[in-house]
């Protein structure tokens, strides 16, 4: 009975899930020509005549102690550039810092086959596309480059960008041609042409019993990873309690890093 719950459960958050969902967003950007207006719409000073995808949601594991890296979308346009495209529905507190580890781990990737020099990586850009206001300022794009600090007209010249996108953005910002996308990503509809091909992108892949399969494995096997980090933090806490470190207790809910060092202090698996 509680398998059947769980599974009539899934099938309502399946039919109702948008393309602010990353898995959904991933099936439908393999789309080349809906991936390629995005960009179009993201950096419209870029000539984009095409795109390849050198692999889709594309995982990067340079060693075995290393954390892996799963890109949602991951493809090389003109010039052969890279771009890495995420959907970010929840604020996690870290996504500057994430960004700056995905730049290092492609880097590493792009120069794994070891007869590249420094000067051949590609230029690259990193886009989040955020349910929220990372920054708070209201801007719909923050775009970061690497800037000399004592004169900010002096580009260091590494070709490396990170763009975070703000669906809640209420400063006239951006053009009307990103604008409305965002506006669909925080569940607003338009009479966007785009926009209307991005929905009936979305429907048509919610029809796919191959990814509504996938999509149900992968909640599955999440459930459990959320179960067992439950399960970890509570032992954790009674460890603490037992220490009497009552303050670790309150810092470890919202310093992830701090309640890893923790796990490791205690042993804790």
């Amino acid at each position: 009975m509680e398998k059947q719950i769980e599974i009539e459960d899934f099938d309502k958050q399946w039919e109702e899930l948008g393309i602010s969902n990353d898995f959904l967003f991933m099936k439908v950007m393999q789309n080349p020509e809906l991936c390629k207006e995005l960009l179009h719409r993201i950096l419209p000073d870029l000539d984009i005549d095409h795109i390849e995808y050198p692999e889709l949601q594309k995982e990067i594991k340079e060693d075995m102690e290393a954390k892996s890296v799963r890109l949602d979308v991951y493809v090389k346009g003109s010039k052969d550039i890279i771009y890495n495209i995420e959907m970010q529905a929840a604020d996690t507190k870290e996504l500057p810092k994430r960004s700056r580890y995905y730049q290092a781990m492609i880097d590493l990737q792009l120069l794994d086959k070891g007869d590249k020099s420094y000067n051949e990586l590609n230029k690259t850009y990193i886009i989040f596309i955020c349910l929220f206001d990372l920054f708070g300022q209201g801007r719909h794009i923050y775009t970061f480059e690497n800037l000399c600090k004592e004169d900010i007209n002096l580009a260091m010249g590494d070709e490396a960008t990170k763009i975070f996108l703000n669906a809640k953005g209420n400063i006239n910002d951006v053009g009307n041609e990103l604008k409305v996308f965002l506006d669909y990503v925080a569940g607003k509809k338009s009479d966007d042409i785009f926009v209307d091909k991005l929905e009936e992108a979305v429907q048509n892949a919610k029809k796919n019993r191959e990814w509504r399969h996938d999509y149900m494995t992968l909640m599955m096997r999440d459930k459990v990873n959320i179960e067992k980090g439950e399960e970890k933090m509570l032992l954790l806490i009674e460890r603490l309690i037992e220490d009497e470190r009552f303050d670790d207790i309150t810092r470890i809910k919202t310093d992830i890093q701090y309640r890893q060092k923790l796990y490791n202090e205690y042993c804790i698996i």
